[in-house]
């Protein structure tokens, strides 16, 4: 479904120091510099997967979405998408993708969703019959009937958010590009968000690629990440083969029905937390048998848990490793 090779972007950039004279110098002479964004990035994604497309601010994630939806060309290498060559715009591949930036948005400030549906219609040539199926089936899903006759300047930044998806999907892309989809909502509108993205996948199967600030989103929704860091891909398979690498190590949640001390939790492992008849020990992973039943015999037990650390924790782990040339 998609392609990239050896794919290169350099952007040339105007620097200059501050001030009035040195503005006003730039107008006669001005001085660049290039910027490499990305710097031979290659990785393949087959029909209906879910992607994690990570890396941290300025690591080339939005860039790279915007090569493989046509917005920019690439300055070297290749890029194929459902077949197509983006830059060639070509219609039959517009209709297959839709790009969804969690910062922008394509309904109108002060007309109800409803009318930017129809232009949409409009726009992608679809059969009206078609159409309104299509658009029935996402309002359902996303729970917007009451909210689509709404003036889009009345609704809540999550109200707009689930319109602009419905607007998005209303041509039933092949490849969704979601760029911090779920940015600036609630934990609420944050869950019933991947909950349609998860459900959008597997009724259509459709292609995603999500880019995340939001450990909990890429947690939730995608089995294989891709990982770049200034321009270069840097991991490229499964998030739990990622998490056991970087972190050989679970986390266990203990919730005491009396207050020990520090000292009686010790062999567990590493006390992460310990407060309030509740602690968090890190454990490794072939010891984890054993910290558990030592819990339930020296311990007053009233729940425990057993996950993987923090996604976060691992991923900021990655990018100091990636930055001292250990990865």
């Amino acid at each position: 479904m998609i392609e990239v090779s050896e794919l290169k972007k350099n952007y040339r950039v105007h620097k200059r120091p501050p001030g009035v004279l040195a503005a006003f110098r730039s107008v006669f002479k001005r001085n660049y510099e290039t910027v490499e964004a990305l710097r031979g990035l290659s990785f393949q994604i087959a029909a209906g997967e879910r992607v994690g497309f990570l890396g941290p601010n300025g690591a080339g994630k939005t860039t790279t979405l915007k090569i493989l939806s046509g917005l920019l060309h690439p300055s070297s290498g290749y890029a194929k998408v459902f077949g197509f060559t983006p830059q060639a715009r070509q219609v039959e591949f517009l209709k297959s993708i839709t790009l969804v930036m969690g910062q922008k948005q394509q309904l109108l400030w002060d007309l109800p969703p409803a009318e930017t549906y129809a232009m949409n219609r409009a726009i992608y040539d679809l059969p009206k019959a078609e159409a309104d199926q299509t658009l029935a089936t996402l309002i359902d899903l996303l729970e917007i009937g009451d909210l689509i006759r709404k003036p889009t300047r009345q609704l809540s930044l999550g109200e707009r958010m689930k319109c602009e998806l419905c607007a998005a999907l209303l041509h039933k892309p092949k490849v969704l590009f979601l760029d911090e989809p779920t940015i600036g909502l609630d934990v609420s509108m944050q869950s019933r968000m991947r909950q349609f993205i998860k459900r959008y996948n597997e009724e259509f199967g459709a292609t995603v690629i999500l880019t995340s600030h939001y450990m909990e989103d890429v947690a939730a929704l995608c089995p294989r990440v891709v990982i770049i860091d200034k321009g270069a891909l840097i991991y490229d398979g499964d998030l739990k083969a990622l998490v056991k690498r970087i972190r050989p190590e679970r986390r266990l949640t203990i919730g005491l029905a009396t207050s020990v001390s520090s000292e009686a939790v010790a062999p567990l492992g590493a006390v992460i937390t310990h407060e309030d008849g509740r602690c968090v020990i890190s454990v490794p992973t072939d010891r984890v048998n054993d910290a558990v039943k030592h819990a339930f015999a020296h311990l007053p037990v009233a729940d425990l848990t057993i996950e993987d650390p923090p996604l976060e924790d691992v991923m900021r782990e990655m990018f100091q490793h990636t930055n001292a040339g250990a990865i």
